[in-house]
């Protein structure tokens, strides 16, 4: 019989509802600035933020955005295989790795919001510009914001990990 923390999370599958609802939240917003904003225009709300309309055929930091159109096929296979290996590790969570399943729901809504627009329209809509003056950080959207913020979850369960095994 397995330990309470080996035995897999009955509750495992309820971050596929976080995944799903920042997939429509990132669709939703995308919608909105693709029907308000033309392409390349730029509203600012305030000094260091803006809305923008910008497309980006790359990844992360526009990664191989001018790479000439295979990058597209290729961010959709990663994305696709990223997608399957978080739905496999979901289907695996134990009951001690239960925090593991909202980084999954995190990473796993994030990839599927930009998957869909590089499958749909070849990029992503990017709409939110962080900048101060000239110097301005890549635009982003609720996907990426989703993708990062389960990164540095996953970071930080991942330490206190290592800070656990190395104190106990």
């Amino acid at each position: 019989m397995k330990s309470d923390s080996q035995a897999l999370d009955p509750w495992r599958w309820r971050w596929l509802y976080l995944a799903v609802a920042l997939f429509l939240a990132d669709q939703g917003t995308k919608w909105i600035v693709v029907n308000e904003l033309a392409y390349g225009e730029r509203i600012q709300v305030l000094p260091f933020f803006a809305w923008v309309r910008w497309h980006n055929a790359g990844a992360a930091f526009s990664f191989l955005a001018d790479a000439g159109g295979w990058q597209r096929w290729f961010f959709v296979v990663i994305g696709l295989g990223f997608s399957a290996y978080v739905v496999r590790e979901l289907s695996r969570l134990t009951l001690a790795e239960r925090w593991m399943g909202l980084v999954y729901g995190l990473i796993l809504g994030g990839a599927l919001g930009n998957l869909y627009g590089r499958l749909v329209n070849g990029y992503v809509v990017d709409f939110i510009l962080v900048h101060y003056e000239q110097h301005i950080f890549p635009a982003f959207n609720v996907a990426d914001s989703a993708l990062f913020c389960g990164v540095v979850i996953w970071i930080v369960l991942m330490i206190a990990e290592s800070r656990a095994a190395k104190n106990g």
